[in-house]
């Protein structure tokens, strides 16, 4: 007898627009441990990558989302939505296993579905990033490029409307870390410093990361014959 754990196992979600009860697949906690993480987070798994189970789409009026958006939609909303997306949907199930290529199909929906509802921009920023790494997992430089450089202008929104915390070390790193693989070196040192200089921040894990990868981008520099940036306080 086989007692290999099943690595999904299935969540009831409610949809937020038309309150249909759905199914929906999940990786098992045990199993999410990431064989290895590249610097701004994207993981790479063994079997099942949890990534592709984050968005639930209700089979009924293909609204998608994740568990940190919105719990209902308002009249407007759901108005917005209607006419841009549920009118034109074919009713599909994503509530099994998924390929890399339903995985990329369900975030671009979510994408859609966040902009028609103009829902908040640090989800938006989540799912353009994570766009971004599913472009990477299939060696699309081109288009996992150019839904970083998307990612940085919604993270960059976010910061400029939030502001940013204590707890707001990542989304600065990450900032940086994002103008470092786009090649805009100076912005990167920008944002790397102000994690490591503020002292607000108290988040070590996130200040030696920037550490690491200011010097990275130093050495980048360096290779590429490009003016450096000045030496940053306290490194």
């Amino acid at each position: 007898m086989d007692m290999t754990l099943e690595p999904l196992y299935k969540i009831k979600v409610t949809c937020a627009n038309c309150e249909n009860e759905f199914e929906t697949s999940r990786v098992r906690p045990s199993l999410k441990k990431a064989y290895r993480t590249d610097t701004d987070f994207c993981g790479y798994y063994k079997n099942e990558n949890p990534d592709f189970y984050v968005v639930r789409v209700c089979p009924e009026c293909g609204f998608a989302s994740t568990e940190n958006s919105v719990e209902s939609l308002n009249e407007r909303q759901k108005s917005d939505f209607r006419t841009k997306i549920s009118s034109r949907w074919v009713q599909r199930d994503f509530g099994e296993h998924r390929s890399l290529g339903d995985a990329l199909e369900t975030y671009k929906l979510a994408l859609l579905c966040a902009q028609t509802i103009r829902e908040k921009e640090r989800i938006i920023a989540s799912l353009l990033h994570h766009i971004a790494w599913l472009y990477r997992y299939q060696g699309n430089e081109k288009q996992e490029k150019r839904f970083l450089a998307h990612c940085l202008d919604s993270y960059i929104r976010v910061y400029e409307v939030e502001g940013v915390g204590a707890n707001d070390a990542r989304l600065l790193y990450l900032i940086g870390e994002i103008n470092r693989r786009l090649g805009r070196y100076n912005e990167a040192v920008q944002w790397f410093s102000r994690v490591i200089q503020d002292k607000k921040i108290v988040d070590s894990a996130m200040i030696r990361a920037s550490r690491e990868q200011w010097t990275a981008v130093r050495e980048q520099m360096k290779a590429e014959k490009m003016a450096l940036p000045e030496e940053t306080g306290s490194m």
